[in-house]
């Protein structure tokens, strides 16, 4: 049985397919093919000095309607904002007066005229020829404007987020938002570009996952007969060509992990990875603090909100050990920690650990839970543990526990991570073995034993310095949003009947 809501849409479109009809027993095509705009509403109210009582004609969405007897007034919305426009009957004729009584809000149209300020001084398009470009059957959300003021907006975000182009209408400004992320990414581009990096391409489906600690998404291959993961990163082709010869290379990418989903995680997200010969992560460090400020200057920005603090991004960027702000949370070192005593501290501690949790995990889970919350300002967190680090480089000092990686976290989260890469193949094969019997205790997450990348190790790769980095959480960052959700055009939803 219908409810009430769903009648009254069906009434609105029933209505609106009856003036659709209409349309066409005038003689209007409701869809045509194209229209010539020769100005955005956005140069027409900033150059109004230089554009008043001149001919213009502008495109866009009916997003408010005052319709009267003989003249009235609505407003076009394009890409960069909204004007206004006034028609009169005496001026477009009858039948173009008769044409505009049965638009709607939600109708696509063209408007040419010329360019004049009404009594109240807001800059208006005087109408002197009206085209419908096309006709909206289903209503907006929340289009109601009085005054200037838009009431019953579109503001439930899990709807935004399911029907992200009724979002972008109703709720302009957050193309805001996805233009400066467009505008981050050309900025990453370029400085990796200046920087001797060459952008390339790997594949999105792999016989084999790896380059991270994920559980990947699978299909089939028809024709091959085979299974394929969906790249969980592209770290292991991307030192393939390293070790084939190219000196940097990056790629900017969309990236899978099948794993939950939280304001900072979503399955599908993009990725920067770069990797450049004869670096390490010493190097690494500067450089990644450059690309940020980069990518900040590309939308004039120098200061950040960080979960209530300020941060000037032109200032160094913080440092510090892993296993010091572990000490400094636990009260002990844990360097030689063993699965006993980390399991003795989460209970202590009272940190839910995973059945069989190993080593790692609960290096892990020790961190995420009493460490990262607090690493808000930027801070390069330095010298992993190996158990947690399988691609990375014992530190240059001999000890075989720790690695030389860090991860650069911001507001308590990840948002970047990188390695000094480990090129010594008999170690890095030990190391896969290594997950390899992670795998068999049931860490699914654990990764695989690429044998192709171990021979591409096994042939000769540079030293080498490489970065993974997080477009979104980037984005995030640097535009102020809490949620991962509102940096991704059409983000993972949960089916709407499990709401």
């Amino acid at each position: 049985m219908a409810t009430d809501k769903e009648q009254s849409l069906k009434q609105i479109m029933d209505f609106r397919l009856e003036k659709l009809e209409k349309l066409r027993e005038l003689g209007v095509n409701p869809y045509p093919y194209s229209f010539d705009a020769s100005h955005h509403s956005k140069e027409i109210l900033a150059d109004f000095d230089k554009l008043a009582d001149k001919p213009v004609s502008v495109a866009g969405r009916i997003v408010s309607l005052r319709k009267m007897g003989k003249a009235s007034f609505f407003h076009v919305q394009d890409m960069k904002g909204k004007i206004q426009v006034y028609i009169k009957r005496d001026e477009v004729g009858e039948d173009n007066y008769e044409i505009f009584q049965v638009l709607d809000i939600g109708d696509i149209v063209g408007v040419s005229g010329q360019v004049f300020k009404t009594k109240t001084e807001e800059v208006t398009v005087n109408c002197g020829k009206l085209e419908l470009l096309s006709k909206s059957i289903r209503p907006l959300p929340g289009a109601k404007e009085k005054d200037g003021e838009v009431y019953h907006a579109f503001k439930d975000k899990e709807q935004r987020y399911r029907h992200r182009y009724l979002d972008l209408i109703v709720n302009p400004e957050v193309k805001d938002d996805f233009i400066k992320r467009a505008k981050i990414i050309t900025a990453t581009r370029n400085f990796l570009d200046k920087a001797g990096f060459i952008e390339v391409e790997t594949p999105v489906l792999q016989p084999l996952y790896g380059g991270a600690s994920a559980r990947p998404f699978s299909t089939r291959h028809h024709t091959l007969d085979q299974t394929l993961y969906l790249r969980i990163a592209d770290e292991l082709y991307l030192k393939r060509l390293i070790a084939g010869g190219f000196d940097g290379v990056y790629e900017i990418s969309k990236v899978f992990r099948n794993e939950g989903m939280d304001r900072n995680h979503n399955p599908e997200f993009t990725m920067l990875e770069f990797y450049k010969a004869y670096v390490d992560y010493n190097f690494l460090t500067d450089f990644v603090e450059s690309l940020i400020r980069a990518a900040a200057e590309a939308i004039n920005v120098s200061t950040i909100d960080v979960s209530g603090q300020s941060v000037d991004l032109s200032k160094p960027f913080l440092r510090a050990g892993y296993m010091d702000l572990l000490k400094d949370a636990v009260g002990e070192d844990l360097t030689d920690a063993t699965e006993k005593d980390l399991s003795a501290i989460c209970k202590k501690r009272k940190i839910p650990l995973e059945k069989d949790a190993h080593l790692g995990r609960m290096y892990e889970v020790i961190m995420r839970e009493l460490v990262e919350p607090n690493l808000i300002k930027p801070i390069f967190v330095t010298d992993y543990p190996k158990v947690i680090s399988p691609l990375a480089k014992i530190r240059r000092d001999g000890n075989e526990s720790i690695v030389e990686r860090f991860e650069l976290f911001v507001g308590g989260g990840e948002l970047a991570n990188a390695f000094s890469e480990l090129n010594d193949p008999l170690d890095q094969r030990r190391r896969f073995e290594a997950q390899v019997q992670l795998r068999e205790r049931g860490d699914e997450e654990a990764q695989t034993l690429d044998e192709d990348y171990l021979q591409s190790v096994e042939i000769g790769m540079p030293p080498t310095g490489g970065v993974g980095l997080g477009i979104d959480r980037l984005t995030m960052l640097l535009i102020g949003k809490t949620n991962i959700k509102d940096v991704i055009f059409f983000p993972a939803m949960r089916p709407q009947d499990d709401e």
